[in-house]
């Protein structure tokens, strides 16, 4: 299971030189075109000036989809129900919910990176999990301007429509179940990742900037297949098939539209350029 819940987590919470090929895709069915980019969430200062393939798609699109409004991210209503939704309601601890041994391999390890756990106490594994991992990129220098943050404010700028394909709230949903009933499992495997966290990083940003579909699948997505199936079908898959509709909508409008997911949506067999081709559609890596 190693490595596998960092890469679960990434999807939500995850360049000066010039690649040979890059995340970025053009689809074209029936004279219609638009534009595809697989994203890191996170990344660090010097990941800028993103690939040169990202911004000829964004000059050539007339509106932006994201995976969901971008702006809401930031909402303070916005993340208070976060916070509710990974608090327990019962008043219990998260002491409570786990086994002494994982218990104190999580403060052992809360203290020695100087992370206050008794703050984050009523908080659920899935929460506290985000809090270490948030921490540990921190300190690397990886921040939370990503390229959907980045795209999105550059579209704000140039007053370019902006949409989301499903509602913040879903994804906050997520983060809030990820792990129920496998509470020790969750948080032993996330302690365990910390140790290979910058080189799982560097491996999953080099394979997003060369726009290496095979390495993103089997980084981000082989991994949790194997493990978690049933997170898998729900974070890749069913969210992947709910999304198609509307990504196949934009062969039928009038504009051109620049569509942003998370790198490992676009990856692999379930991925949505797969999907696309079946569907009748002309993929063209940029």
């Amino acid at each position: 299971m190693k490595k596998v819940l960092f890469s679960i987590m990434y999807l939500f919470i995850t360049c000066t030189q010039v690649f040979a090929e890059s995340s970025v895709w053009k689809a074209e069915k029936e004279g219609s075109i638009f534009y595809l980019g697989g994203t890191c969430h996170l990344l660090k200062p010097s990941d800028f000036p993103l690939p040169p393939e990202f911004d000829r798609a964004y000059q050539a699109s007339d509106a932006l989809i994201f995976e969901t409004d971008i702006e809401k991210i930031t909402d303070p209503a916005v993340q208070m129900q976060l916070i509710t939704q990974t608090t327990y309601e019962d008043g219990s601890t998260v002491d409570q919910h786990l086994s002494p041994e994982i218990y104190k391999k999580l403060s052992d390890y809360c203290d020695t990176q100087g992370i206050p756990l008794a703050m984050f106490s009523r908080f659920k594994p899935s929460m506290i999990m985000m809090i270490i991992l948030t921490t540990e990129l921190s300190k690397m220098g990886v921040t939370q301007e990503g390229v959907d943050r980045f795209l999105y404010k550059q579209a704000k700028q140039d007053q370019k429509p902006v949409r989301g394909l499903e509602a913040i709230e879903e994804q906050i949903r997520f983060i809030a179940k990820l792990g129920e009933g496998s509470e020790n499992t969750l948080i032993k495997q996330a302690i365990e990742e910390m140790d290979t966290l910058k080189q799982d990083y560097a491996a999953i940003v080099h394979a997003w900037k060369t726009g290496n579909t095979d390495a993103l699948n089997e980084l981000m997505n082989s991994k949790i297949k194997t493990k978690y199936p049933e997170i898998y079908q729900e974070l890749i898959v069913n969210r992947n098939q709910r999304w198609f509709p509307a990504i196949d909508a934009c062969q039928k409008t009038p504009e051109t539209e620049f569509i942003l997911v998370g790198a490992a949506h676009l990856a692999g067999p379930d991925g949505i350029i797969e999907t696309l081709k079946k569907a009748g559609y002309n993929i063209e890596k940029l």
